[in-house]
């Protein structure tokens, strides 16, 4: 169903918007990398973790290019080479975002909360939703498995809609945290704004596609572009 060329006309807002989103990171990124700070992304994160009262919140260097993340089951605030070790600009913003992340955790942050526990209903409805609505064409569109799965990949959608604003207000926190600890200098804070901001685009574009391929699969499956 994915040949569809209707699927692609549906999708192309988020995909255009998604391309966007990187093109910027990439070039907001690369000039804030060039701006030295006066920590480097792991110390920066510590020093926001250590002055939220979060010193049990470990930080650890992953391997990866921008593979930066908090993970919430274990505790741990996990950073890539360039961002645990470069003293820029560039470093300490994404770093005091994934600190925002731990912060939002030990708050219990309501959207967080309900983002983690559907994170195992977003990740069946992805895969199992879409298998469902082939098995209902190819069993000549058999409307159980078709609504069943649409149903499932809404999962997703939940999960998306539900991610944004876990993703702004950790930018939120992250720039309040860099500038009330003399992290980063309000002069400077445009440049870490360019490059949050231009983080916070591509979660638009994902969660613009899932829309956008939930309304396809409604009006392919139960409307009249079934014909």
């Amino acid at each position: 169903m994915f040949f569809d060329p209707m699927y692609f006309l549906y999708i192309a807002p988020a995909f255009l918007l998604g391309l966007w989103a990187q093109m910027r990171i990439k070039a907001t990124y690369a000039t804030a990398q060039r701006l030295a700070a006066p920590l480097s992304g792991a110390a920066a994160a510590r020093h926001i973790l250590d002055s939220a009262g979060l010193q049990g919140v470990e930080v650890e260097q992953v391997p990866g290019h921008l593979s930066d993340h908090y993970d919430s089951r274990q505790k741990v605030l996990r950073l890539s080479p360039e961002v645990y070790q470069t003293r820029s600009l560039a470093a300490v913003g994404i770093a005091a975002h994934e600190a925002g992340h731990a912060i939002q955790d030990a708050h219990e942050y309501a959207p967080l909360v309900i983002r983690n526990a559907a994170v195992p209903a977003a990740g069946f409805g992805s895969n199992a939703g879409i298998v469902m609505i082939i098995l209902g064409t190819v069993l000549n569109l058999n409307p159980i498995l078709i609504y069943a799965g649409i149903g499932l990949f809404g999962c997703v959608v939940f999960f998306q809609l539900v991610n944004l604003p876990v993703e702004f207000n950790a930018s939120a926190r992250a720039k309040a945290q860099l500038v009330d600890l003399g992290i980063v200098g309000r002069d400077e804070m445009v440049y870490v704004n360019k490059v949050l901001n231009a983080a916070a685009w591509t979660y638009v574009a994902a969660t613009l596609q899932a829309i956008l391929t939930l309304l396809y699969l409604i009006s392919r499956f139960t409307g009249g572009g079934r014909d």
